[in-house]
This record gives structure tokens, C-alpha cells and sequence, in this order.
């Protein structure tokens, strides 16, 4: 089992932390980004029948349309990583809600399926954006005791925007969606000015004072952020930079391989299938609305998120992983086992619990552990130099995977079968749990800088 080393590595404590409530606040105002990002991926399932019905979708089109999303965001996820470094965090974060706005505008107007297009790239793109700058920004101004909490709650709001889409879907038009899925990204806009840049970057920009103020923001003025700075100042050289030979230097390189490895295993754990097969689960159970359906599913993936939320820094990252992975794996091996069940000619209704069951607890399995801590590990496992850099290779990697199984998911279930494609997806949920029991260190409870010092080796890796 790995761990940081507890005698090197300063345990918890409410030694500069204040009062939360700044914090929090400025923690809200970046969580409307996700909230965001939620938004875009809910509004496909309940418009793409409107749309289609309107003639400004054939079938071609709705897999472009499903797709471009992803597009958008393998060239977001690298933009922002750039922004972040040379603009900051707090500006990426703000300037990151145009495209949401111009891709919802042209989404909302569209009189042809090229607007349509054009508007769920943008989307995209800004999703991209947020899944970089949001997680990072977060971790930077949280305290150490509460940034797992502040770090999961990006996927709890995540799940938050896409359960509003869907609840959404089953009142309005698609045209009324899209002009609402604006509100978010201009709130996004005007809640930044009222908060901080982060304190970490602000030293690494030589600007100590504004550091200080940042920090007695974030912590309230009674709170002496002096040692706070100090302890930052001393995990960051403001004049050291950083170049993308460095990867192959241990201290990063292994940071990076945690980070892209636990992204690829999210994605290729199955949950874009799972909820490919979430409609046709409820039919089989005699839940013929599939609106129903999906809402349903969103409802399950916040209650269950929340729990993540509260237990992140209580119980850990590993536990979770680890706990989540394995009710993962195996309600992945149930479903091989109800669709081999099926194609053997038993009736998919007498199964219907069967599957039913397995559908909503591999959802909590996912909601607890592998939907939020992956991105939070990313923010949270480099050092601030690099952050930037190696937050966009990770989230590449993540939304290459998740274009990747989206496109040859199909092609997978005719090679394989659906049962072999599920007992797959088991098997990277194994894999996915042995990696992080052997390989990834415990972060709860540890400052940036102290997990820094882990990786540049000065603290112990117990086995």
C-alpha cells in the first residue's frame, strides 16, 4: 500500500485555515463552470429527438453532434493549460465561459445543422477548459483539510448540471434549453471578479504582496497568512522554468503516469456504455419512459457524488478507488453475464431486476470514486511549475479515451459481443484497482508542497 510518509509530511491541521466560509464562496463561484460543463453533457440526450424531429439532424449529423463535444474539448484541455500558466487560473476560469456562450447562442438560433455543429464544438471546448482550470484553481486556494471535499464537489456540480438538463428536457424545447444553458456561463463570468487569484500562482509571478491579499481573502483578515506564504514561497522557485524536457526527470514523469493512467482507467472502466444502456435497462424492467429514466440515473449520480463529497477527506482517495473499483468490476461482470444470458434466448424481462440493479450500483460505484477523485488527483500530484502543462496532458488523454470508446464501442459489441465487451470493461476496472493500490500515494490531508516533496523523493514509499 502506498502512502506519504507521515513523519516528514505535516498531519492535517486548522493551522492557517480560518474561516471556511470565504472559501467557500470562492470555491461557488467557480463550481458555476462545472456546473456548466454538466449542462452540455445532459442537453444531447433530451434535444437530439426535438432536433431530429425538426429535420436539422439526420443520423449522420446527431453522431457529429454527440461527438463534437469531445472534439471541442481535446483542444480545450490543452489551451487551458497553457491559459492557466500565462493568463492564470482565475482568468482561464473567466475567459473560459465565452465559448460556452457563443457555442449556446448558436445552439439556440441554429436554422441548419452547421450551427448546430459549430455551437456543440464551442461547447466542447469550453468543457475542455473547465476540466483543467476549475480543479486546479480549487486546489490551489483550498485549505489542506478541506480540498478533497472543495476538489469532489467539481464532479458533484458536474452531475448537478446534467441532472438539471435532463429534468429540463422534459418540459422545454430544445431552442429554450440553449438560451438557458447561457445563465450559467455568464454568472461564471461576473462571480470571478469578486474572487482571488490563487496564491500559488501569484508567487510564482513574483507578486508576494498580492499573494498576502489573496490569502487573508481566502482565510478572512484576522488570520495570519504569513507562514501560509512562507510554506508556498519555499515549494516554489518563481524563477526556475519549466520545460517540457522535464517530463522525463522521476519527480514528474511519475506524477504524470498516475494522473494519465487513472484518467484512462475512468474512461475505460465502461460508463459511457453503462449509460449508452441505460434507456433499454429501465424498458426491460417496464419503464417505458426513457426521460424517466434518465432522470433517474442523474438523481442517483448526485446523491451518490455527494457521499463522495463527504467522505473524500475523511476517508481518502485510495479507499475510494479502490471500494468504487471494485463494485465497478463487479457489476460489470453481472452485465456480461445478463447479456449472455439474454443472447442465449432467456427473456431480458425476467432478468430486468437483474440489470436494473446492477445499472444503479455501478453508477454509486462510479459517483463515489472514479467520476470525481481522477481530476482531483491531477490537481492536487504535480508541482505548481508544471501544473499547467501536465493538467492538459491528462485531460487529453481523458477526453481521447472518452472519443475513443464512443466511437468504436459499437465496433467492440461486434467483435466481441456485448457480454465480452462488459467482461472487458471488468477487467480494466480490476486492473484499475490494482494500479492504485500499488502505485498511488494517499494525498488527504497533505499541502501541494508537501506532495511535492514526495515525488522529488524526500519522503518515504511504505509497500
Amino acid at each position: 500500500m502506498a502512502s506519504l510518509d507521515t513523519e516528514l509530511l505535516r498531519p492535517a491541521s486548522k493551522k492557517y485555515e480560518g474561516s471556511p466560509y470565504r472559501l467557500f464562496f470562492a470555491a461557488g463561484c467557480a463550481f458555476l463552470g462545472p456546473l456548466s460543463f454538466g449542462y452540455v453533457i445532459g442537453y444531447s440526450s433530451p434535444a437530439i429527438p426535438f432536433l431530429e424531429k425538426q429535420g436539422l439532424l439526420d443520423k449522420n449529423n446527431v453522431a457529429w453532434f454527440a461527438s463534437l463535444m469531445t472534439v471541442g474539448a481535446l483542444a480545450g484541455g490543452p489551451f487551458a493549460g497553457w491559459c492557466i500558466e500565462k493568463l492564470g487560473r482565475k482568468k482561464t476560469i473567466f475567459w473560459s465561459s465565452l465559448p460556452f456562450i457563443f457555442g449556446w447562442l448558436s445552439i439556440a438560433i441554429a436554422r441548419s445543422a452547421m450551427y448546430l455543429l459549430i455551437g456543440r464544438f464551442l461547447c466542447g471546448f469550453a468543457s475542455g477548459m473547465i476540466t483543467v482550470c476549475v480543479p486546479v484553481y480549487i486546489a490551489e486556494i483550498s485549505t489542506k483539510s478541506l480540498r478533497g471535499t472543495l476538489g469532489a464537489g467539481v464532479q458533484l456540480i458536474i452531475t448537478v448540471g446534467i441532472l438539471v438538463a435532463y429534468a429540463l428536457g422534459m418540459k422545454l424545447q430544445w431552442n429554450v434549453m440553449a438560451f438557458l444553458g447561457v445563465i450559467p456561463a455568464a454568472l461564471t463570468m461576473l462571480a470571478m471578479i469578486f474572487v482571488p487569484e490563487t496564491p500559488r500562482w501569484l508567487i510564482m509571478q513574483n507578486r508576494k504582496t498580492d499573494a498576502l491579499q489573496a490569502l487573508s481573502s481566502l482565510r478572512g483578515p484576522h488570520t495570519d497568512v504569513e507562514d501560509e506564504c512562507r510554506d508556498i514561497e519555499e515549494g516554489i522557485d518563481s524563477k526556475e522554468s519549466f520545460y517540457w524536457s522535464e517530463f522525463r526527470r522521476p519527480e514528474l514523469f511519475r506524477p504524470l503516469r498516475i494522473s494519465v493512467l487513472v484518467m484512462v482507467f475512468q474512461q475505460l472502466s465502461g460508463i459511457n456504455a453503462i449509460m449508452f444502456y441505460t434507456v433499454s435497462i429501465f424498458k426491460t424492467a417496464g419503464l417505458e419512459n426513457s426521460e424517466g429514466a434518465t432522470v433517474i440515473i442523474g438523481a442517483v449520480q448526485v446523491v451518490a457524488t455527494f457521499l463522495a463529497v463527504m467522505l473524500m477527506d475523511r476517508a481518502g482517495r485510495r479507499k475510494l478507488l479502490i471500494t468504487a473499483g471494485a463494485i465497478m468490476c463487479i457489476t460489470c461482470f453481472t452485465f456480461g453475464l445478463y447479456y449472455m444470458k439474454v443472447s442465449q434466448g432467456t427473456p431480458a424481462s425476467s432478468l430486468g431486476w437483474l440489470a436494473v440493479g446492477s445499472l444503479i450500483l455501478y453508477i454509486i460505484g462510479f459517483s463515489l470514486g472514479w467520476g470525481p477523485i481522477p481530476m482531483l488527483i491531477m490537481s492536487e500530484i504535480f508541482p505548481a511549475r508544471a501544473r499547467g502543462a501536465a493538467s492538459g496532458i491528462a485531460i487529453f488523454c481523458n477526453w481521447f479515451c472518452a472519443f475513443l470508446v464512443t466511437k468504436e464501442f459499437i465496433a467492440a459489441q461486434d467483435i466481441l459481443g456485448t457480454a465480452g465487451t462488459f467482461w472487458i470493461f471488468a477487467l480494466v476496472c480490476l486492473s484499475g484497482v490494482m494500479y492504485v493500490w500499488r502505485y498511488v500515494p494517499e494525498t488527504k490531508g497533505k499541502s501541494l508542497e508537501d506532495i511535492e516533496l514526495y515525488f522529488l523523493g524526500k519522503s518515504m514509499l511504505r509497500i
